[in-house]
């Protein structure tokens, strides 16, 4: 009869690795480069933020409120009317960006007159929580756009620097940054979609 020692003993046992195994190790694997490709996509199409400066987009968006850039929205498209952009004025990288509203397209004529907005000539209706504007700037004379040039006004129209300012005018499509998109504030009200 074998005699057993007492004490700790240890086994050898040979591990081998399932196919279970690596097909949980292979899902997992794809998971993490598909997140990467997402965040490499997140970060290219709205890796840009910027922070409102004044009140010229009121009640949309607020002074020191920040903003996410949609840089790819124009990679394949323009900017249409109603788009909130952000832009360089005339391309001046030594300026902070401008966040305005798309009102006028390359090629329409913009004219301000007894506060309201023509767009070649016809009344450009829009609903009632926009201001009535008392200054019409460079666009009471009338302002055409040409190729790739938006008109462009704040939603505070009477507390904004914008396409009715000879130092902005026209905006050029290549000065502009992208779409803002998204708001960020300190409370759920200042937080959302940009529309």
């Amino acid at each position: 009869m074998a005699k057993r020692h007492k004490g700790l003993h240890f086994y050898r046992r040979r591990k081998t690795i399932s196919v279970g195994f690596l097909k949980e190790l292979g899902s997992w694997g794809f998971l993490f480069a598909l997140a990467v490709l997402i965040a490499f996509v997140f970060v290219y199409s709205v890796g840009l933020k910027t922070s409102v400066i004044g009140a010229s987009m009121e009640p949309c968006l607020y002074n020191g409120q920040s903003v996410l850039i949609n840089k790819f929205s124009y990679s394949f498209g323009s900017p249409k009317r109603g788009d909130v952009i952000v832009f360089l004025p005339n391309g001046n990288e030594n300026t902070h960006y401008y966040i305005k509203r798309v009102v006028g397209l390359p090629g329409e004529t913009i004219t301000i007159k007894e506060g309201r907005i023509y767009l070649d000539g016809y009344f450009y209706e829009e609903d009632d929580s926009y201001d009535t504007i008392e200054d019409g700037g460079i666009a009471e004379k009338g302002i055409s756009l040409g190729e790739e040039e938006y008109f462009v006004l704040g939603d505070n129209r009477n507390n904004s620097e914008d396409s009715r300012s000879a130092n902005v005018g026209a905006v050029k499509e290549e000065t502009i940054a992208g779409r803002a998109w998204f708001k960020l504030g300190d409370s759920i009200d200042k937080l959302g979609f940009i529309e």
